[in-house]
């Protein structure tokens, strides 16, 4: 209508709709995605789906690839091959499958033996391939960490992966809009990682559910681009499904010279500068939910349980159950402080440990390792200290603060100087904690075993956990290094990077040739079936329920990440809640756990009675195990976002209920009765018929499920649409076309090592079959 004035929107709206393909009257949108990053843990299976249904990856020029969860951070001065340095088994299996579908599918790929190489959130900021107001996605939860540039990051599990390969684009639903603003100067020794989990100790791991967060104020647009990715890396742990912060001035000048960015002062950088300046809430834009924070009331903060939202001021003591009035609450500490073994009333200043880990995609930056360097400069680690990590981001990193002498600082204090990786964060690698080890980490997670079978995970700021290694506990930096020590540098940093740009696109020729990218033949060749599984049809489902007690269950819980080093999708059934099914240290099942009771072995329905069910990782494991086990219908008060879509994409279904009807069908569970869910009813009966609850389910997915119909069969219809989009795109954001970078000097991919045949497959069966 001429003349009529849009509604105000939000960062995320302006986004979400710059990249929306197609949207259902029931809301379901098909997204098209920018930049794709790929590492070796949820992708094979993505890959080997690609294979058999005989697909190309749909833009290789927006996907960027690298090993990081599973490589040892030992030194490389001796690599060869992936075959020869990794000594695990299933790790160099993982690793060396990457590096032959990046070969066999013609993907950019920073191998080991690669400066570039590094934690995918933190290569792919350092190389310029995340810029503003782009989609970008991984198979991995901290993806959330790119929306620092204002863009909508998150992270997807492996069915997804597949789907954005082959189509770049996700079948998904909009979320809503949360706002945290935080005004105010920060205290000495306060820095964007205590904003954060003071963040998340407010409105808890679930307070973020459905939404997408903004954090905005004085405060954040104070913080530097690695300080702002440090939160935004962190929103996924308030159950958000993306964290953003809108681009402005500090953005712009981090992304001068980064080698895929548009080159500096070119024609395109000036149009990207104009356009990425839009990429801010409109005064008057509506949130679902609003917090606001004083700076001035976070404190240096650090956890104390089993949850990023078991936070506690330094100064403080450990809680116990009194200090909780909800029952479930009172039952998860009694529980942490088992775990953590901790006594209710200790100051936490008096909690000696063992471990320090300085690194990860949360805080393993440059900035990081020099506010860390600066505290512990002239001093050494103290004796009770067994080991201290500084594990930098990158190998861009590791190199520039070398030149820097940073190595020799933190050498000196005797720290160990590592290699590029993931590393401690998740003991996927050999960086792993003993059982009962204490650990004073930079990462993101505390859940149980999340470092090692058995660990106790304290997360905290890079200074932090500085302090604690000179003092031998946890400590309070204020009281460790000097006032202008205490603090995070502020500075940017200044890495060497390759003088290599995407190409400026003058001429029609130009554009056309952009154009070709996405026109390459996607049709499925030698007969391959139209979809790469298809799915069981989901109608009624009777069966014996399992009732589980017990809130916020994430999914290093459901499934510990030393069952992911697989690359197939099925034999996952025994490692399902492994550290609660089994004990640790002697295998033998825990005989009071409710799956190694009978009838519940044979389960094919898990009533959780907690809120929250698969909060943390985006892992699709965790459904497969559920899968494999024989469950295939979660009842539960509520879920994590991703976890919810990833049982979807299984063709597993996820039903939410209220406490009074979530409690008819838990007593039935509790009886050893058997349940029936009836989805085209969307209604749960008793074994006798008698009605437990009604359900809602939304009528997309409902349709998918009833009719075993799986994304990309269903998106490929969208051919047409998705077309003129790229067209659209290539016209109006050129930029954000790779063909310019794939040309760049030098090499970007490697000869791929043979992967180990007698390692592969390794396990029989088809997942699908129930």
């Amino acid at each position: 209508m001429p003349g009529a004035v849009s509604a105000p929107q939000t960062l995320y709206d302006k986004v979400l709709k710059a990249h929306t393909v197609d949207e259902k009257e029931d809301g379901t949108i098909l997204l098209y995605i920018d930049r794709h990053l790929v590492h070796e843990v949820t992708s094979p299976q993505a890959f080997e789906g690609l294979r058999n249904a005989g697909r190309k990856v749909r833009r290789p020029d927006c996907t960027l690839a690298t090993s990081d969860h599973n490589v040892p951070t030992t030194s490389r001065k001796n690599f060869k091959d992936v075959s020869s340095f990794i000594e695990d088994a299933d790790s160099r299996t993982q690793c060396a499958t990457l590096e032959e579908n990046v070969r066999d599918f013609n993907l950019t790929f920073f191998g080991l033996d690669d400066d570039r190489q590094g934690i995918v959130h933190i290569i792919g900021p350092e190389q310029g391939f995340t810029l503003p107001g782009t989609t970008v996605v991984c198979g991995d939860s901290h993806t959330s960490t790119h929306g620092a540039f204002g863009s909508i990051a998150f992270g997807i599990g492996t069915s997804e992966v597949e789907h954005v390969l082959a189509t770049q684009t996700l079948i998904t639903k909009r979320s809503k809009n949360m706002k945290v603003q935080v005004d105010g100067e920060l205290a000495p020794g306060v820095s964007s990682k205590d904003i954060v989990l003071h963040i998340i100790g407010q409105i808890g791991t679930a307070g973020g559910t459905g939404a997408v967060i903004e954090f905005c104020g004085s405060t954040i647009r104070s913080l530097s681009m690695e300080a702002r990715m440090s939160m935004t890396n962190m929103s996924i742990e308030a159950g958000a499904r993306a964290g953003m912060i809108a681009p402005d001035q500090t953005t712009f000048d981090y992304l001068k010279g980064r080698p895929l960015a548009p080159k500096y002062d070119s024609k395109e950088w000036k149009r990207a500068v104009e356009y990425w300046s839009t990429l801010k809430t409109d005064d008057g834009a509506k949130f679902d939910r609003e917090i606001y924070i004083n700076a001035r009331d976070i404190p240096p903060t650090i956890t104390w349980g089993t949850s990023p939202q078991d936070i506690v001021p330094i100064t403080g003591v450990v809680p116990g159950p009194d200090d909780f009035s909800d029952p479930s609450m009172k039952k998860a500490c009694e529980h942490a402080l088992e775990y953590m073994g901790l006594t209710a009333g200790t100051p936490i200043e008096d909690i000696s440990i063992d471990k320090v880990f300085i690194g990860s995609c949360t805080n393993a930056r440059l900035e990081d390792l020099r506010s860390a360097a600066r505290v512990v400069e002239g001093k050494h680690i103290a004796s009770n200290i067994k080991r201290a990590m500084i594990v930098p981001g990158s190998g861009l990193i590791k190199k520039q603060a070398e030149r820097e002498g940073l190595d020799k600082i933190f050498l000196d204090a005797g720290f160990e100087w590592r290699e590029a990786g993931c590393s401690m964060c998740l003991g996927m690698n050999p960086d792993i904690l003993a059982p009962k080890e204490r650990c004073a980490s930079t990462s993101n997670r505390n859940f149980e075993g999340r470092q090692g079978a058995g660990s106790r995970t304290h997360l905290m700021s890079p200074v932090m956990a500085a302090a604690c290694a000179l003092v031998g506990r946890l400590a309070d930096v204020r009281k460790v290094a000097e006032p202008h020590n205490a603090s995070p540098v502020k500075a940017e940093p200044q890495i060497a990077i390759e003088d290599t740009h995407i190409e400026d696109l003058d001429t029609d020729e130009d554009l056309d040739r952009i154009l070709d990218v996405p026109e390459d033949d996607n049709t499925p060749h030698g007969g391959a079936p139209a979809t790469s599984a298809g799915m069981v049809k989901f109608t009624q489902l009777k069966g014996i329920a399992a009732p589980l007690e017990r809130a916020n269950v994430d999914t290093d819980a459901i499934i510990p990440k030393q069952f992911l080093k697989t690359i197939k999708r099925s034999g996952l059934g025994t490692a399902l809640f492994h550290q609660w099914r089994y004990n640790t240290e002697t295998m033998e099942e825990k005989p009071d756990f409710v799956l190694n009771q009978e009838p519940y072995r044979h389960a094919k329905i898990l009533v959780v009675t907690g809120p929250n069910f698969g909060c943390g990782s985006s892992r699709e494991h965790a459904p497969w195990a559920l899968l494999d086990f024989g469950i295939l219908c979660i009842i539960a008060p509520s879920f994590a976002d991703i976890h919810e879509s990833n049982l979807y994409k299984n063709g597993m279904l996820p039903i939410k209920l209220e406490p009074e009807p979530l409690e008819r069908v838990a007593a039935e569970a509790r009886a050893g009765r058997e349940v029936e869910v009836d989805l085209p009813a969307q209604v749960i009966r008793a074994a006798d018929g008698t009605e437990l609850a009604k359900f809602d389910v939304e009528s997309f997915k409902k349709h998918c499920l009833i009719n075993g119909l799986d994304d990309i069969g269903l998106t490929s219809q969208m051919e047409p649409q998705i077309k003129a989009f790229e067209k659209r795109r290539t016209q109006e954001t050129p930029w954000l076309d790779g063909s310019g970078y794939l040309k760049r000097d030098g090499p970007v991919k490697v000869e791929a090592a043979p992967v180990p045949k007698t390692n592969r497959g390794d396990v029989k069966g088809d997942p699908m079959e129930w």
